[in-house]
């Protein structure tokens, strides 16, 4: 998974910030426009999105958006549009700050790091009885190893990351085995089913990884 998808228009702009974050060694991947960054973001994911406003098709607005509808990720809108109403609209459509531009790049790197820091230092995920531990990709519950294949994994921790949100069938699919992958969307039917026997108590009636009819699965 990328570290950080910076979502810009301006080539010489998304360069710079990328050289200047890939020192402090963050894995840096860059989209030029709305659609491209939908597309990276549910091929690859990211820890976090730098989002431009102005950008070609989608706008940076609606972006946010619809990440939103699937994902927690930290969003830092990054724009030259510093009226007011432009900040609060950001705000309200789920960005976690809005940096006007031209932006100071120490204090703006220094806002990645912090976050980093508070939301990806710990290595633990914990989940009620269920606790994940992500330096060693295993996941515990009640104290006892859960014996995961590594696509069980990945699925359960996705879901545990955006614990209480609407996952669709599209967007595990494509996180987990990517869209390009040779595996069929029943695949993901059939992992559900097994994370079920290994964490819920009782599979046939499941309190932590729940169905919403025609959308998809939430962790609670």
């Amino acid at each position: 998974m990328t570290d950080i998808l910076i979502v810009e228009d301006n080539k010489e702009i998304s360069e710079l910030l990328s050289d200047f974050l890939k020192k402090e060694g963050f894995l840096v991947s860059a989209a030029y426009s709305g659609e491209d960054a939908l597309s990276k973001f549910a091929k690859f994911g990211a820890k976090m999105i730098l989002l431009d406003i102005m950008l070609p098709g989608l706008d940076g607005y609606a972006v946010c958006s619809a990440i939103r509808q699937n994902s927690n990720v930290p969003i830092f809108i990054l724009s030259a549009k510093t009226e007011k109403d432009d900040k609060i609209n950001g705000l309200l459509l789920g960005a976690d700050d809005y940096i006007e531009k031209p932006y100071d790049i120490d204090i703006l790197i220094a806002k990645v790091k912090g976050l980093f820091a508070r939301r990806y230092s710990s290595d633990e995920l914990i989940c009620g009885n269920i606790v994940i531990n992500k330096a060693d990709y295993k996941a515990y519950k009640d104290g006892r190893e859960i014996e995961l294949t590594i696509k069980e994994y990945e699925l359960l921790l996705l879901m545990a990351e955006n614990e209480g949100k609407v996952l669709t069938k599209e967007f595990l699919f494509g996180r987990v085995w990517g869209f390009d992958s040779d595996s069929e969307q029943q695949t993901l039917t059939v992992h559900i089913t097994r994370l079920r026997q290994k964490i819920e108590d009782d599979p046939k009636d499941p309190k932590r990884i729940l169905t919403v009819w025609g959308k998809g699965y939430k962790f609670e």
